[in-house]
């Protein structure tokens, strides 16, 4: 009993320590103050009105959806049939492919941020946008690796091979018999993905330029100048949306089939 009531007692530390933080900005969001303040005074809606006259945040938002969805859907292009390929078969150097695709997570993301536009922006005289969609594509292979990796863990591959056996090829075989047994497990890693993408900061700060920036390199700029509640309420809005997408994610799709 006393050991049950410590692991109640420890489990709501952990949630007051994850969930409090985001409980404190909403509350700041609806404050009536001039400046981020906890507990606010008073109650009002005018700082969601201010995200929309601040210009930049939606320029910031639409480059962070574009560069999020782009980069994801090639991470998925590459890392697919990577992580198929590392399941299905053996040969020589496969731990070290692997170590490849996953070693963007291991390296800081300060570090590749600043090879980055060392070597590759400087040297080849590459844009904004292109600069930064192959380095959120190489931020990304690993989220979508590790989780279609697991999904296909829980695959039986000998469905492929009775497939094949009454006739079907490989093409048929792979988009209706495997695509749609770890559907899931794609939906999960995309999602990974496209929040890391879009919440990325160290990568997208040395990489952005005049005209084309990312949204949390944005709403650093705003608080650098600025300490109205403004931040607070597109964090709030950001969360919401973040939670309303998961959700209908899971009513769809039902996402807790996902190892």
């Amino acid at each position: 009993m006393k050991k049950s009531k410590s692991l109640m007692f420890v489990t709501l530390l952990v949630y007051v320590f994850l969930i409090g933080p985001l409980l404190v900005i909403m509350a700041a969001s609806f404050s009536n103050t001039n400046y981020l303040k906890f507990p606010g005074e008073g109650f009002t809606l005018r700082w969601y009105e201010q995200i929309l006259q601040v210009k930049s945040f939606g320029s910031a938002a639409k480059y962070s959806l574009i560069i999020a969805f782009a980069a994801t859907a090639l991470a998925l292009l590459l890392g697919l049939p990577a992580a198929y390929a590392l399941n299905r078969y053996r040969f020589k150097g496969k731990e070290a492919i692997k170590g490849l695709f996953l070693s963007p997570v291991l390296i800081p993301v300060i570090v590749l941020g600043f090879v980055m536009l060392r070597y590759v922006v400087n040297r080849f005289g590459l844009p904004a946008l292109p600069s930064l969609l192959i380095g959120h594509t190489i931020l990304s292979i690993p989220y979508v690796m590790r989780v279609v990796t697991s999904s296909l863990a829980n695959f039986d591959f000998s469905m492929e091979e009775a497939a094949r056996i009454l006739g079907a090829g490989n093409m048929y075989t792979f988009f209706h018999i495997l695509l749609p047994n770890i559907k899931s497990g794609i939906v999960s890693a995309c999602i990974m993905a496209i929040i890391n993408s879009f919440n990325n900061v160290s990568l997208s700060a040395f990489l952005t330029s005049a005209g084309v920036s990312m949204l949390p390199i944005e709403m650093m700029a705003y608080v650098e100048y600025h300490f109205d509640p403004t931040i607070a309420a597109l964090a709030t809005l950001l969360m919401v949306v973040t939670l309303g997408v998961m959700l209908l994610i899971e009513k769809t799709l039902g996402l807790q089939s996902v190892v």
